[in-house]
């Protein structure tokens, strides 16, 4: 999700400095933003008239000082996220806009990590974040009304449509998206239908864009477990933990499009 915010931002003339754990993940994630920055343009995501923002990496998150915003977009785990926007928010000037990029980890949760909580709002994007033109905004119960209106703002700027949501695990689109990615999961394994059978039965027939398992192989599916197990513990319902076979294809390191196969197969397409 990171090199996909980068490259929406950076297409609608937006500098960004990326900052990342090491040199080889920093190469392998401009070499990513420039394929999407690509796809982004061949699809008319981004004006055609507007300079490309300005990319700048670094291992070092004193390079945020100077931000007018601050996106963290790291993986989905609660303890990892309140640990690096504590970090962040030790580093940027008072009035810097912290957004946290989750699909589903409340946004008081990670507020008690932070030096100032009512600076601190969630956004989650979806992916690819340079194609998907709305965004869902999440207000914490500490977040000030001049951070959602400076989220607003930096979303106006990046040609995205918003709605804003309260606080609570997996928000309004993953309390309803995942639970039905898993639902798909299981009907998969119990041998009722094939994963390609289910997609098409959701696209004809309810008007899903793509199906749910294709959905959740562009999510990506360690990405999914992860963010199921949190809502079944963060809800006490048991019923949204990642059901054996989403489990089984994580084990196997099937996690989607990013590895060329989860619930489907993707060798000689990925790019």
């Amino acid at each position: 999700m990171g090199c996909g915010i980068t490259a929406l931002a950076l297409g609608r003339g937006v500098d960004v400095v990326l900052v990342d754990v090491s040199d080889d993940v920093l190469r392998a994630a401009e070499a990513e933003i420039a394929q999407q920055l690509r796809h982004g343009r061949f699809m008319g995501a981004f004006p055609g008239s507007r300079a490309t923002g300005t990319l700048t990496t670094t291992l070092s998150g004193e390079a945020a000082a100077d931000a007018t915003a601050v996106i963290e977009a790291i993986t989905e785990d609660s303890s990892l996220k309140a640990r690096m926007l504590a970090e962040v928010s030790g580093v940027v000037a008072p009035g810097t806009t912290l957004i946290t990029n989750t699909s589903g980890i409340p946004i008081d949760e990670l507020a008690k990590s932070v030096r100032r909580p009512a600076e601190l709002a969630g956004v989650h994007f979806m992916n690819p974040a340079y194609l998907i033109e709305m965004v869902e905004v999440i207000r914490g119960p500490r977040t000030a009304e001049d951070t959602v209106a400076a989220v607003f703002s930096l979303l106006d700027r990046l040609g995205k449509k918003a709605v804003v949501v309260h606080d609570a695990p997996g928000f309004v689109t993953s309390r309803l998206l995942h639970p039905m990615i898993n639902e798909a999961a299981r009907i998969v394994a119990e041998g009722t239908a094939s994963a390609e059978s289910v997609d098409r039965l959701m696209q004809g027939c309810l008007g899903h864009p793509t199906g749910p398992l294709r959905t959740a192989d562009l999510i990506g599916l360690d990405n999914l477990a992860d963010a199921l197990r949190l809502l079944a513990e963060r809800t006490g319902n048991p019923a949204f933990a990642p059901c054996d076979l989403l489990r089984e294809k994580v084990r196997r390191g099937d996690l989607g499009r990013k590895t060329g196969r989860g619930f489907y197969d993707y060798e000689g397409v990925l790019s």
